[in-house]
């Protein structure tokens, strides 16, 4: 599979991953209808993007919590370009607090943005997809593999992310549409700085060293080959492969490992 001329929706564009895979795969050829609330931030996107690039970019503003933007934003592609071949659901964000310590709200806030903008953008689209035989791709999270300390209600949407995406995918063994599970470790991003804190508050930096983490644009290549190859699940960064593996052999040894780990992070929630 080849993406030049392909139309590709990619949600949560305005920044990190989505930011990064937009230049990708316009670089690939690929026309691009790219959501985010930051209308302003995507429209800039948007025009770089076709000034470097010979595609079309289309800026749609959208808020992946609410239904009706994300059925919006797939009407807009298909008004435009009539037809989708790719839809990225990258919208997400994170949280750090103890379960014991948090708002309830962070949790409904996490689903809302990672589960439910997943299910979303996926209903609208799904019918154009089936016509093309194109590809619906999540981009998850190894903590969608393994439950992390003050993370729970990220762990907690990435689970129920790759479990919709999984049944998905066998719902549509016979259709020719392909689904792609993509599960970063640890990324320099943004997504740490916009994490909720126990008060549903953006916490402003990252608890994190991020210098050693692979880069936006790294991930982005990746998920854009896997999207070429068809595949059906990328595990990013030696350390991830290593977690679902010792998932499956050794859980108990990892729960302890994780916990050291995340022991260590700045001004640590674990004691």
């Amino acid at each position: 599979m080849s993406l030049n001329n392909k139309v590709v929706i990619i949600t949560g564009a305005s920044s990190g991953i989505g930011k990064a895979l937009a230049y990708e795969l316009a670089k690939r050829g690929a026309n691009l209808v790219l959501g985010a609330r930051q209308f302003v931030t995507l429209c800039d996107i948007t025009s770089d993007i076709q000034k470097q690039f010979n595609v079309k970019a289309l800026a749609v503003q959208c808020d992946v919590t609410v239904e009706e933007d994300c059925a919006h934003l797939i009407k807009q592609a298909k008004l435009t370009f009539n037809r989708v071949d790719v839809l990225i659901n990258n919208a997400g964000i994170s949280m750090r607090a103890l379960f014991k310590d948090l708002d309830l709200q962070v949790l409904k806030s996490l689903m809302d943005v990672n589960f439910w903008g997943t299910v979303y953008c996926t209903k609208y689209a799904l019918p154009e997809i089936l016509n093309t035989q194109g590809s619906i791709v999540g981009v998850s999270s190894i903590a969608g593999y393994k439950g992390l300390p003050g993370r729970t209600g990220y762990s907690a949407s990435k689970f129920a992310m790759n479990g919709f995406l999984d049944a998905l995918r066998v719902e549509n063994l016979k259709t020719g549409v392909h689904v792609m599970t993509a599960c970063p470790g640890f990324t320099a991003s943004n997504i740490r700085n916009t994490a909720l804190n126990k008060e549903a508050k953006q916490q402003g930096e990252s608890s994190l060293e991020e210098d050693k983490m692979m880069t936006s644009e790294e991930v982005a290549a990746i998920i854009a080959n896997g999207i070429v190859n068809r595949k059906r699940t990328l595990i990013l960064t030696g350390q991830g492969k290593l977690t679902v593996l010792l998932g499956k052999l050794f859980p108990a040894w990892l729960d302890k490992l994780v916990y050291n780990v995340f022991a260590k992070e700045k001004d640590p929630l674990l004691k």
